[in-house]
């Protein structure tokens, strides 16, 4: 399938399927794609751009596997370790990301699943930031049960994020401590309880470019309209830590791919994007891009939060339109 016959399927609300996705992938024409993509991205999502900002709530000790990540137990990594901060630390930050302009907090932790006594120690955190100020409360804390996940709602989250990482086929190779069907169960039951969905994953983790548009695929399936992108950053002490870095080339034909499977989902920058330039940062923002995770460290958010402002605005994005998507 030609670029041009694939873009206007997409436009016409069709859908291209894996085989002609792997065939854009291998298209020898990389700014056509890069420009049919730019087209869907703004015929289905405007100059939308969402923001969200994320606080590392509990850190480290996690029973996981997971073979790019610092905080599992099983991997000797320098990552610091904590419980879960106390709730006048994490309303804190949310008011400083708001008072940034940030449309999103994401409360995060580390570990399976958080325990029964966290969740009502995060829930009454959520109720005091929703007192403090009106930024959107997200919560990424694993595989939790549905009475768990009804708590963080009725408490105020809207959001839940649970990362798929990467396709189905591949997950196996990658964490054996669960699997992908429990993430959904999860993703599933969060959604039955009226949350928005956030599910994404991790780019250059040794998987196939088809296997990418497998994950691609399998999330507009699940009707996923939030989707993180990551690229992985290796860490030392992970089994992924010599792992070669993917060319911006290829991260800007991914990019493109997720957009003409997903037209109408926001594709977000997240970890990783550091490694990029900022001509490919700028690329990404035109290619598909419309969201991004942004903020670090509170002595650090304000400056950093105000250039991702400006790189975005200037790429065209308004950050000031209701990016609410469908629950």
């Amino acid at each position: 399938m030609r670029i041009e016959e694939a873009k206007q399927l997409v436009l016409e609300g069709g859908k291209i399927d894996e085989r002609q996705a792997l065939g854009l992938a291998n298209h020898p024409d990389k700014e056509a794609l890069y420009e049919a993509a730019h087209q869907i991205t703004r015929h289905f999502m405007g100059d939308k751009f969402d923001t969200c900002s994320i606080i590392n709530a509990k850190s480290g000790n996690c029973s996981e596997d997971c073979k790019w990540c610092a905080q599992s137990v099983h991997h000797r990594t320098q990552v610091r370790l904590y419980p879960l901060l106390p709730a006048a630390e994490c309303v804190r930050h949310a008011v400083y990301n708001r008072r940034q302009g940030i449309g999103r907090f994401a409360l995060v932790t580390s570990g399976k699943r958080v325990s029964d006594r966290e969740i009502i120690d995060i829930a009454d955190t959520v109720r005091e930031i929703k007192k403090r100020c009106d930024i959107k409360c997200c919560a990424s804390m694993g595989l939790l049960s549905r009475s768990q996940l009804q708590a963080l709602y009725d408490s105020g989250v809207e959001n839940y994020h649970c990362n798929l990482e990467t396709a189905p086929s591949y997950f196996g190779q990658l964490c054996s401590t669960h699997t992908v069907g429990q993430k959904m169960e999860t993703i599933h039951a969060a959604r039955s309880i009226g949350f928005r969905v956030c599910c994404g994953g991790i780019i250059g983790m040794g998987e196939t470019m088809a296997q990418r548009i497998e994950m691609a695929c399998f999330l507009r399936e699940e009707g996923i309209l939030s989707i993180p992108l990551n690229l992985l950053q290796p860490i030392p002490g992970t089994p992924l830590a010599d792992t070669p870095s993917l060319s911006e080339e290829e991260w800007l034909t991914i990019v493109a791919l997720f957009r003409f499977i997903n037209p109408n989902a926001y594709l977000r920058f997240s970890g990783g994007r550091a490694l990029l330039s900022e001509e490919t940062q700028r690329k990404s923002l035109y290619v598909g891009i419309n969201a991004a995770i942004i903020g670090d460290l509170l002595t650090t958010l304000g400056s950093k939060a105000e250039a991702d402002k400006r790189l975005f605005t200037s790429e065209g994005y308004s950050l000031t339109r209701n990016t609410d998507w469908e629950r």
